[in-house]
């Protein structure tokens, strides 16, 4: 998997630069989420209709948020994502970024995904991002994966049912203060007012 990073306020808004065949890094203007080839979220019909977690709400570690998704103009419905931990990890996790890296702090954002709605979301993935002490954003945007630590799962073939579930991680980090929360941004209503999940 390609990895790479990117920090906010840079002279660099553009460049690229190959560390190794796995890891790359590169700087970038603030970006909102991860690019990719997704689609932006959306709410779905059947969260439109029913018990859709309102944006702005505010949760602890542990609490469910029953959320509209939409992956790809095909892949859309409602998942649940409970946020289980908040782990910190050490400088030395973030080796494979690079050297644009250096004196970040790694945040590990372990969640468990489950289908709602019963919509075919096969191969779907869902990050969310990490939250500063205070509300504020972490400046640093990064795709990856730390392998034993953080590992970034899609949902499996299976995902296509109510009920069914998997768990996986969002990699965040910081040279700041520390990663104290997650949030919930994407799709125009939660753009604005993310679901933010606080340790």
């Amino acid at each position: 998997m390609g990895l790479a990073v990117s920090a906010c306020n840079s002279d660099d808004d553009s460049s690229a630069a190959q560390e190794s065949p796995a890891a790359s890094a590169s700087e970038s203007a603030p970006a909102s989420s991860e690019p990719s080839s997704a689609a932006p979220a959306a709410e779905s019909a059947d969260a439109a209709a029913g018990d859709a977690t309102a944006p702005g709400t505010k949760l602890k570690v542990g609490d469910k948020a029953v959320l509209p998704f939409r992956y790809t103009a095909e892949k859309k419905g409602t998942v649940a994502v409970t946020v289980t931990a908040i782990d910190k990890g050490t400088e030395a996790d973030m080796s494979a970024f690079g050297a644009k890296a250096k004196g970040m702090t790694p945040y590990f954002i372990k969640m468990k995904v489950e289908n709602v709605g019963g919509t075919d979301l096969s191969y779907a993935s869902l990050k969310l991002d990490g939250v500063l002490e205070g509300g504020g954003p972490t400046g640093v945007l990064l795709i990856g994966e730390v392998p034993g630590k953080c590992d970034r799962e899609t949902a499996p073939a299976e995902f296509t049912t109510k009920g069914a579930s998997y768990e996986t991680c969002s990699l965040s980090a910081t040279k700041t203060g520390p990663v104290t929360g997650a949030s919930f941004d994407e799709g125009d209503a939660y753009r604005t007012s993310p679901v933010v999940w606080a340790r």
